[in-house]
């Protein structure tokens, strides 16, 4: 089993995680182009996202690549094993982009990876003005963005965050669209 690597203050091509069917994700391999994590669950709602996941990441892939971690932290909605959640995934959604095991995205247990990204998060909430009622509901949103499945964070080219996107905004939505092209 790879362990996932992170450095305190470092980056996101610091990690290292283990691929869903087996293997790694070096996100180091990915400098240059933009990444789209999230964190997903079979039995949830906002499940169809993987269809839109899936066109995303086959439109932009030149320029993108979206990894998915499903999680069981939410409602129960990704009980599964490894193994099943990959079955799932490719039978209904024909998800080709990565996937990682599942993982904890909240509470004492999260993820390296998700403790860095959420750390990412409130950064960028520091330079949100506090101008009006919504940008404090989104300040406010950004200090823990991880209250429900697919919630999607999104780095630049260079691994900076750049986005967080709520998990009903859609993949394919102008909202996410607008970092792309």
């Amino acid at each position: 089993m790879t362990l996932t690597t992170f450095l305190a203050g470092g980056s996101i091509y610091d990690f290292k995680v283990p691929g869903l069917t087996g293997g790694e994700i070096d996100f180091s391999r990915f400098k240059g182009k933009k990444i789209l994590i999230v964190n997903t669950a079979s039995r949830c709602g906002n499940t169809p996202q993987y269809d839109d996941l899936e066109k995303l990441y086959e439109k932009y892939k030149e320029k993108l690549v979206i990894v998915g971690f499903p999680a069981n932290n939410f409602g129960q909605q990704e009980p599964g094993s490894n193994q099943e959640i990959a079955e799932f995934c490719k039978k209904n959604y024909g998800v080709t982009f990565p996937m990682a095991e599942k993982v904890s995205v909240a509470g004492n247990d999260i993820h390296p990876l998700f403790k860095w990204l959420v750390d990412q998060s409130r950064e960028l909430a520091k330079n949100i003005p506090a101008d009006n009622s919504k940008d404090l509901a989104w300040k406010d949103y950004l200090r823990n963005p991880i209250t429900w499945n697919f919630t999607k964070f999104l780095l630049d080219e260079k691994g900076n965050l750049i986005a967080v996107f709520h998990n009903k905004v859609n993949p394919m939505s102008p909202e996410v669209l607008k970092y792309l092209n």
